[in-house]
């Protein structure tokens, strides 16, 4: 009930910013006695997650500091970044072999071996808010910095040169390379689609419906950008030309959130708020398939090497796995699994082992 929560709180996204716009949803939902939002029990906040060069996935995790790595088998190791309180957030695999994560609170840019070994470079601009990172077609880094309104690249060796976004309070989130060799973007408050080139040139372009809040982005197999909309709620596709269509996800209220290309040729999404995993074909048709566990939080997503699609559970500590036809499977990723701080700080809600495939169409 999450957009539903806003009919009696007079209120614009584009005067107090998303983030204090969901928490004046929440605090409304609250105080009607709504009991159907997915507050997240545990502080075990699993975020971002990416395929690796080695064939794992590997994770974020915000409160614990720590990077995960699971196998598809599901067996977990996590190691910790060596800034406290960092907060890591996005993450994405490297064209050198490594996957590069985000520390918000750090403001530093980490870069993980397969083998687990983690070094940390520090962004020039204080206080940036680093959100997304992507591996760009000129074998570097590209990442959204949220606060600050520009555009970052990091050199494999962690060089980084910063480009402002002109249109200002944009709220950066979502990167994603493009088949035309430019960096694309979301503006979640600027409602605009961004597009960088490896000179630094930046191009804009708005969003048909109003406040939709460009949140995640991808490339799709079409030539073609892929994007959702976090209070459309809709999936939205650009052309290279900046020509945008927008399709409704069934779901109302259902908070799509990231997106990523699977290997079966579509598009695939997470659905905060309904509990859900969505598919979306190149021609629009979109299919929703419900994850077994209640309230879960599917956050990250991406394409894992065996066919599948995996994805993030924030609020249950799990990893889920989804099949091309829509079998869903979920591994836990806290606590029993092994890691490379035994004495290590955190809080984790017990999750089963696996639980039993359930698809809805």
């Amino acid at each position: 009930m999450l957009i539903r929560s806003l009919q009696n709180v007079p209120v614009s996204i584009s005067t107090i910013g998303l983030g204090c716009f969901l928490v004046v949803l929440v605090a409304a939902a609250v105080a009607r006695g709504e009991t159907d939002l997915p507050i997240p029990t545990t502080t075990t906040f699993l975020d971002g997650i990416v395929a690796g060069s080695d064939g794992n996935l590997w994770f974020t995790e915000r409160d614990t500091d720590q990077i995960g790595r699971m196998t598809p088998a599901g067996t977990v190791v996590h190691f910790s970044v060596p800034t406290a309180r960092s907060f890591v957030k996005g993450i994405a695999a490297g064209p050198d072999g490594n996957v590069w994560f985000m520390e918000r609170d750090a403001n530093q840019i980490g870069r993980i071996t397969p083998a687990g070994s983690v070094t940390e470079f520090a962004v020039p601009t204080a206080h940036g808010f680093l959100n997304a990172i992507t591996a760009g077609p000129d074998g570097n880094m590209w990442f959204t910095e949220r606060d600050a309104n520009q555009i970052g690249r990091i050199t494999p060796v962690g060089s980084v040169s910063e480009f402002a976004v002109p249109t200002v309070r944009s709220m950066l989130n979502g990167i994603a390379a493009g088949p035309d060799g430019s960096v694309w973007f979301a503006e979640l408050l600027g409602n605009r689609i961004g597009r960088i080139a490896s000179t630094g040139t930046i191009d804009e372009f708005p969003v048909s419906s109003p406040e939709s809040a460009p949140t995640s982005i991808t490339a799709g197999p079409d030539g073609n950008m892929w994007f959702t909309e976090y209070l459309g709620p809709s999936i939205g596709r650009i052309t290279p030309a900046g020509s945008v269509s927008e399709f409704p996800v069934p779901t109302a209220d259902c908070v799509p959130n990231a997106i990523a290309r699977g290997l079966d040729g579509n598009l695939w999404f997470t659905e905060f708020n309904a509990n859900k995993v969505g598919r979306i074909t190149l021609t629009g048709i979109i299919t929703e398939f419900r994850v077994p566990t209640s309230r879960s939080g599917p956050n990250g997503i991406a394409r894992g090497t065996d066919g599948n699609v995996w994805f993030t559970e924030n609020g249950s500590s799990q990893i889920g796995r989804i099949t091309p036809d829509g079998t869903i499977t979920e591994f836990c990723a806290r606590p029993d699994a092994p890691r490379d701080n035994p004495g290590g700080t955190g809080k984790h809600r017990p999750c089963s082992r696996m639980q039993a495939p359930l698809a809805e169409r």
